[in-house]
């Protein structure tokens, strides 16, 4: 059993110099691992200061990934020091007017448009035509 670490020591290591994850309530210190990673470096870096269980297993990792994780292992994660989930919240936003005067004028030039570009290019057949006969 290795060393217990805080959240907060864990999210130190957030860097592509240390990177440092939690995964099913052990710290794993993939920093040798980032280059090599399939999904880019971007992936990790990106799941560090978190519990990152969710998304290591949404992705279906292989056994032999899974193998793979006891050589980066450094320790236990206190999950007393997790949060636990909070419900996600929208911001607020005002009220959307849907009869604006700009978006109705939007809506008749998105129909206006492409039958100024059709009749244009009747007329366009049309005149060509004509000088040809």
């Amino acid at each position: 059993m290795g060393k217990v670490y805080t959240l907060s020591e864990v999210s130190e290591h957030n860097t592509n110099k240390d990177c440092w994850l939690i995964i099913n309530g052990k710290v794993y210190d993939v920093t040798k691992f980032l280059e090599d990673h399939p999904g880019g470096d971007d992936v990790l870096i990106s799941s560090t200061g978190k519990d990152a269980t969710d998304d290591f297993e949404d992705v279906g990792h292989s056994t032999t990934a899974r193998a793979m994780m006891d050589e980066y292992y450094v320790g236990d994660i206190d999950t007393s020091t997790i949060p636990k989930k909070v419900k996600y919240t929208p911001p607020k936003q005002p009220y959307y007017n849907q009869d604006k005067t700009t978006d109705f004028v939007i809506r008749i030039l998105q129909f206006l448009v492409p039958l100024v570009i059709l009749g244009l290019a009747v007329g366009v057949r049309i005149y060509t035509k004509s000088e040809t006969a």
